[in-house]
C-alpha cells in the first residue's frame, strides 16, 4: 500500500496510507463529509482513510491540519499553459 492521490480541479489530496493510524480526526472534521474509513488495512494494522466523492471536496486542507501523523494533506497543482498548436 502506498499513496492514495485524488485530483481535484486545481488541488490534489495526498493520503500516505502507511502513516495513517485510523484515528478518524480527518473523517470527523471534514466539512463536506467526503472522507471515510477504508476496509483496507495498512502494514501497521490500521484502517486507512479514503475519499468517497472527490467532486464534493473543496481542498480546504482541514484534514491535513488536524491529522496528528501528517498522513493526509492537500497540495495545489499548477496548471501548465497549453502549448499552441502549429
Amino acid at each position: 500500500m502506498g499513496q492514495g492521490n485524488m485530483k481535484l480541479k486545481n488541488k490534489e489530496v495526498i493520503i500516505l496510507a502507511e502513516r495513517c493510524k485510523g484515528c478518524g480526526f480527518c473523517i470527523e472534521f471534514c466539512p463536506k463529509h467526503v472522507l471515510y474509513e477504508s476496509t483496507e488495512i495498512n502494514s501497521q494494522g490500521y484502517h486507512q482513510v479514503y475519499i468517497n466523492d472527490s467532486d464534493k471536496c473543496t481542498g480546504c486542507n482541514i484534514c491535513g491540519m488536524i491529522c496528528p501523523d501528517f498522513a493526509i494533506y492537500v497540495v495545489s497543482i499548477e496548471k501548465k499553459p497549453e502549448e499552441k498548436q502549429r
